[in-house]
């Protein structure tokens, strides 16, 4: 066998080994029965944040804390509760931090209006300092020469020149 075959051989076995380890964070023994409360489930699963992963959502996360929260998540709508009271339960729970759109109020001010007052400050204070810059400039141009000065430059510039 050559040796690129030979390399490619196990480029392919290593890919197939592996790829089962690759599949969706959620399983299918995990499903409900019933395909309208799968469907809530599932929506449900896109809005919350794991605790673990950051920035990552429960529906694609394969660590154990997610898998028990989808599994929280199904067992509550099995049993009756809305889409906000789940929402609600697991807010009150791990706190806003589990939502990935967190609601509005005081104390998650920062969270909503910080990037635009960071920006708005930034922008103002580039423009102070521009501003202070320009005036800055405008007060320490020289002054024009007088007739004596400007004739002893000349002077020195046709000696070195000249």
């Amino acid at each position: 066998m050559r040796p690129i075959s030979l390399a490619l051989a196990a480029l392919l076995l290593t890919v197939l080994l592996h790829a089962p380890g690759s599949v969706d964070a959620f399983s299918a023994d995990e499903a409900l029965d019933d395909s309208v409360l799968e469907a809530r489930a599932l929506k449900l699963h896109d809005e919350l944040r794991c605790p673990v992963c950051v920035g990552q959502a429960i529906s694609d996360s394969n660590a154990e804390l997610a898998r028990d929260l989808r599994r929280l998540v199904r067992e509550r709508i099995a049993g009756g509760d809305s889409d906000a009271a789940v929402l609600d339960f697991l807010s009150a729970r791990y706190g806003d931090f589990v939502l990935l759109r967190p609601p509005v109020k005081p104390a998650n001010y920062v969270l909503w209006f910080g990037p635009a007052i960071v920006f708005v400050g930034g922008a103002g204070g580039l423009w102070l300092f521009l501003l202070r810059r320009r005036r800055r400039a405008g007060e320490s141009a020289p002054a024009p020469l007088s007739e004596d000065e400007r004739k002893q430059v000349e002077s020195l510039s046709r000696d070195d020149f000249g």
